[in-house]
């Protein structure tokens, strides 16, 4: 006989076929696997085959290795809440056991369960070192705001009470103490820290010390970092409006221009992201929220195109802009871009598609009259908006066209007016300085003279100690 032959029918296994026969059909997750488990139904409410998989599949078991014998299945299991961790709601979980009107305590497993462990709190200890925070200079501060010290804050003042009365390096040094006081600020405190944090680099931009600022950013090195996000949520830990601030900031510190250009596209991507999903949940808030931080993220990314002398290109940028119903701040922003590009085509086309007032529609109007070199029609338009509102930003364009149109005496006369109602805007003493300049050989005792005048104010909207610089000392 041929061995050959008589193997032949073994390999072709009867056996197995008929023993993957009577194996029922596997269901994808078993009772066990409380993810998948309806909260609210009951085992009995689940189809007949999938109640016939609980009895019959096999998955590996809670029970202990020493437990060789189970009862037989009951008609209805018995319903135990799952262990729970700190940010997990009960998810009830379906085992098999006897009817019993009292309940049991879960059986003993020799793995643990899993817990969702709480998200531990950041540690920002290093931006609480007084080393990250650097001294303001007080030279570039003209000698009248130095010796008016009774108008310097009480060291105990609150930094709102600075900011409401335009005490800018007053309350970027508070807020630089605050940060560096041993046990005023917890390192876990990130609200707090980072509210502190924009109120000191905000404030040291206005009172000229940028420079200061771009310094002192670094020691956030990268904000694209994952130590930023939130652990649970992925939340960004940062506001967004010091994110948009710092981007800029490091740029000068890091000394890299195509910085700033790519910190503003991660955050657009970023912006898209949220946008997305806010438009899939019918968040209409969160939308306009999130479409308009990503038009002012363009928008910012024309400007840091202009820093960097790429004229073309910033045009370029804003041209590919989508030009819609935007709010008036973003319309007013890219006018004024266009204007510093030249292009006042380009500007009166972009407040047409915008959403702006009337009287934001005259004066980008105005403004495009001074950039075509039509002085006296724009004077005409700075004259009318004059009578609709006393405006600091208004009375100092109608004054510079007073200057080109020859009425140099009358605009020096429009800006001393400005000056004595409490108005000190940088461009505003910039201007008048300029015409002292023009009027008399003696401007540097005009220049001295108005300084104390502007430091005998009590307070100024656009801050009241003012550097060399606004009155070009």
């Amino acid at each position: 006989m041929d061995p050959a032959k008589d193997a032949a029918p073994k390999g072709h296994t009867r056996t197995r076929s008929a023993v993957k026969a009577t194996r029922p059909r596997a269901s994808t997750k078993g009772p066990l696997d409380a993810v998948d488990v309806p909260l609210t139904s009951p085992l009995s409410a689940q189809p007949q085959q999938q109640q016939q998989a609980l009895h019959h599949h096999h998955h590996p078991s809670p029970l202990p290795r020493s437990t060789t014998h189970s009862p037989a299945p009951p008609s209805h299991p018995r319903m135990i809440p799952a262990p729970l961790g700190p940010s997990r709601s009960p998810v009830p979980i379906f085992v098999p056991g006897p009817i019993s009107p009292l309940p049991r305590s879960a059986p003993h497993s020799p793995a643990p369960p899993r817990r969702t462990l709480p998200a531990r709190p950041k540690d920002f200890s290093y931006l609480l070192r007084p080393d990250v925070y650097h001294a303001v200079a007080a030279d570039n501060v003209p000698a009248a705001f130095r010796v008016a010290s009774a108008k310097q804050p009480a060291p105990d003042t609150p930094i709102a009470e600075l900011l409401a009365r335009g005490q800018f390096r007053a309350a970027a040094a508070a807020a630089a103490a605050t940060l560096t006081t041993p046990g005023r600020i917890a390192p876990g405190d990130g609200e707090a820290i980072f509210g502190l944090l924009y109120t000191r680099l905000a404030c040291l931009m206005l009172v000229d010390a940028t420079a200061v600022a771009a310094q002192e950013v670094k020691a956030l090195e990268d904000l694209n970092s994952v130590f930023y996000l939130d652990e649970v949520t992925g939340v960004h830990l940062v506001p967004w409006a010091l994110r948009v601030l710092i981007v800029r900031l490091q740029a000068m510190g890091f000394g890299d221009p195509r910085r700033a250009v790519m910190g503003y596209y991660e955050l657009a991507r970023e912006a898209r992201m949220r946008l997305a999903e806010a438009m899939a949940s019918h968040d209409n808030s969160e939308r306009e929220l999130w479409k308009e931080r990503l038009a002012d993220l363009g928008v910012r990314v024309a400007g840091a195109l202009v820093e960097m002398n790429d004229l073309t290109g910033a045009a370029q940028h804003l041209a590919s802009l989508k030009e819609g119903r935007e709010s008036g701040k973003l319309t007013m922003a890219k006018a004024l871009l266009w204007l510093h590009l030249g292009d006042a085509e380009a500007a009166r086309r972009v407040v047409k598609a915008g959403e702006m007032g009337e009287k934001a529609e005259k004066v980008v109007a105005a403004l495009c009259d001074m950039a075509d070199g039509e002085y006296g029609a724009a004077l005409a338009r700075w004259e009318e908006l004059d009578e609709q509102s006393n405006d600091e930003m208004i009375g100092v364009n109608r004054a510079v066209c007073l200057l080109y149109v020859g009425k140099m005496q009358e605009g020096k006369t429009l800006l001393e007016g400005l000056v004595a109602s409490s108005r000190a805007s940088h461009t505003l003493l910039f201007n008048l300085t300029t015409m002292y300049e023009l009027c008399t050989e003696k401007a540097r005792d005009l220049k001295i003279k108005l300084s104390e005048t502007v430091a005998a104010m009590d307070e100024s909207p656009s801050g009241w100690e003012k550097s060399n610089a606004d009155f070009k000392l």
